[in-house]
C-alpha cells in the first residue's frame, strides 16, 4: 500500500470520492493530507498579508477542517496558492515526497476544473508520482478490494503495473487478473486483405495464454480498441492498474491510446503508474512509487 497520500479537496463530491479511495489504498500507518489550492500567482503573493489573501486562506482551512470532521479521516491540512490547481498540487506532492496522487472525477468531466487549460495539463504530466482516479459517486458505495485488474501487453510499463498489482493483491487478499486488448496492424486491412475470424480468435487466445503463463493471474484478452475493451473489463473490478508511457498521469496509457479517455470512462477506481513513478521504483514493487491525491471538481 502507499505510505504518503495527499488528497486535493474543494468541497465538492469529487473530494469525498478521493478521500474514500485514499482509505482503500493507503497503508494502515500512512501519512494522509488534505489539500486545497487557492487560485493566484504564488510568486506575487508569497509573504503577502493582504486581507483578501488571508481571508481566502482562512476559507480554505475552514473547508478542509469541515471535510476532515465530516469524513472522520485523520489527516494533515494544507492550503496552497498557485496559478492553477494542478500545478499547486503537483508542487505540494513533490515538495512533501508523497507517494500517491488520488483524483476524484465528476460528472462535469475528467477532474473537473483540473483539466481546464494546457498549463494545468502540463503540470500534471510532470507529476513525480503515481496517480489514482476515483469515479464519480465512489464515496456513496462501500469501498472494496476483491478483484484487482492490470492492463497488460508485455511492455515494461505493464510489467511494472503487474508487479504493483501483485503486491496490492497480496496485501489486501484480492484476486488478481490481467487483460490485454488485442489490435491488428493497419496493413492487414489494406488492399482488400482482411483478417479472417479464426485468425483474430487465435491472436486473442495467444494473448490469453501469454498472461496465463505469468502464473497467479487470471487471464483475459479481447479484440478491440484498448480504451473501449479496458472500460468493459473495469466494470468487474475494484481497481484497474495501468502503466503510462508518458511522464504524467494523463499521458499515453498502455497501448499508446489517448490519455484522458480511460480515466474518464473506467467503471472502477483507476491507478495510473507514471513514468516517473516507475523510475522511482527500480525494484518493481510499490515501495519506491511516489504520489499524492487530487479531488475531482477542482
Amino acid at each position: 500500500m502507499f505510505e504518503h497520500v495527499i488528497v486535493g479537496v474543494d468541497g465538492n463530491e469529487g473530494g469525498r470520492d478521493a478521500i474514500a479511495l485514499a482509505r482503500l489504498l493507503a497503508s494502515p500507518d500512512a501519512r494522509l493530507a488534505l489539500a486545497h489550492v487557492c487560485m493566484g500567482d504564488a510568486l506575487r503573493t508569497r509573504g503577502s498579508t493582504s486581507p483578501y489573501g488571508t481571508a481566502e486562506r482562512d476559507r480554505g482551512i475552514e473547508l478542509l477542517e469541515r471535510e476532515r470532521a465530516e469524513t472522520g479521516i485523520a489527516a494533515q491540512l494544507h492550503v496552497v496558492r498557485s496559478a492553477s490547481v494542478g500545478r499547486g498540487l503537483h508542487v505540494l506532492a513533490e515538495s512533501s515526497g508523497a507517494d500517491l496522487l488520488i483524483v476524484g472525477s465528476c460528472r462535469r468531466g475528467l477532474l473537473g476544473r483540473v483539466m481546464v487549460g494546457d498549463d494545468t495539463r502540463a503540470a500534471l504530466n510532470g507529476a513525480p508520482c503515481a496517480v489514482a482516479v476515483a469515479p464519480a459517486g465512489y464515496a456513496l458505495e462501500p469501498a472494496m478490494m476483491q478483484e484487482i485488474g492490470v492492463a497488460y501487453n508485455g511492455s515494461p510499463e505493464s510489467e511494472h503495473a503487474l508487479a504493483i498489482g501483485q503486491r496490492l493483491a497480496a496485501e489486501s487478499g484480492a484476486r488478481l487478473s490481467a487483460f490485454e486488448a488485442v489490435t491488428l496492424p493497419a496493413y492487414l486491412f489494406l488492399g482488400g486483405t482482411e483478417p479472417v475470424e479464426d485468425s483474430v480468435a487465435q491472436i486473442v487466445e495467444r494473448a490469453r495464454e501469454k498472461i496465463a503463463a505469468l502464473g497467479g493471474v487470471e487471464p483475459h484478452a479481447a479484440y478491440g480498441l484498448p480504451v473501449e475493451e479496458l472500460t468493459l473489463y473495469s466494470a468487474s473490478l475494484d481497481l484497474l492498474i495501468v502503466g503510462s508511457r508518458d511522464y504524467g498521469p494523463i499521458g499515453r496509457i498502455v497501448h499508446g491510446s489517448t490519455s484522458g479517455d480511460l480515466a474518464r470512462t473506467a467503471r472502477c477506481p483507476l491507478l495510473i503508474l507514471t513514468r516517473a513513478a516507475r523510475a522511482a521504483d527500480p525494484s518493481g514493487d510499490a515501495s519506491g512509487v511516489a504520489g499524492a491525491a487530487l479531488s475531482g471538481g477542482l
